[in-house]
């Protein structure tokens, strides 16, 4: 499926199912804001993807594998500008709506490996796992994990950095540490010591613990 109203129906049904666990026609095309609704729902019936019944909206095995992987992208977009680009609430959801219609399977599992596979979105909603999420359960230590996860001498890259304060990233981007840069946990008391190419830096645990890493 392509066509991003269509994917927004299926989107909405799926919420819908999760708040009451059935799904009224009436209910859902009054809840729509796009125009044409009825006419893709049509579309949707057509296509294979949902079933009306007494008035309710069901989905067909293809419907809800489709809505499955409509609703990880998006909780997982929210997760990303959440976490990551830290953008506001209120502009949120929207912007996660945009962004979720660019992203393939492949960038999917991307990035919910480095948010470290959450298992649900900024509002408490559950993320559907994906393969990758079922992978990394197998493993014995998570992919991406704050800094402070390190045990002396481990080897990692830098993922990301989570922080709400700015002098706090100026002042680790001044020091060149910045996402793709590796480092070597060199001692965690009584402050955390990286190793960062020829240069050692001491951080404290609370900054350490808005940086990320990923293993290596």
């Amino acid at each position: 499926m392509t066509e991003p109203g269509l994917e927004e129906i299926l989107e909405l049904i799926w919420t819908m199912k999760e708040e009451n666990d059935e799904v009224k026609k009436d209910l859902l095309i009054k809840r729509m804001k796009l125009p044409a609704t009825e006419s893709m729902l049509k579309t949707l019936t057509q296509d294979g993807y949902v079933k009306i019944a007494d008035a309710k909206v069901e989905f067909t095995n293809k419907g809800m594998a489709d809505a499955r992987l409509i609703i990880r992208r998006h909780r997982l977009a929210e997760r990303l500008l959440n976490d990551v680009l830290a953008v506001k609430e209120d502009t949120m959801d929207s912007s996660a709506c945009k962004f979720e219609h660019f992203l393939d399977e492949e960038v999917t599992a991307s990035i919910c490996t480095l948010l470290g596979h959450p298992v649900s979105c900024p509002h408490g909603k559950a993320i559907p796992p994906g393969e990758c999420c079922e992978k990394a359960n197998k493993e014995i230590r998570p992919v991406v994990t704050p800094l402070t996860e390190l045990r002396s001498g481990d080897k990692a890259k830098v993922s990301y950095i989570v922080t709400r304060y700015h002098e706090r990233l100026d002042r680790l981007s001044s020091m060149g540490l910045l996402p793709g840069v590796q480092i070597r946990l060199h001692q965690r008391q009584p402050t955390y010591v990286i190793q960062m190419g020829e240069t050692q830096i001491a951080l404290d645990s609370a900054i350490a613990r808005d940086i990320y890493v990923r293993l290596v």
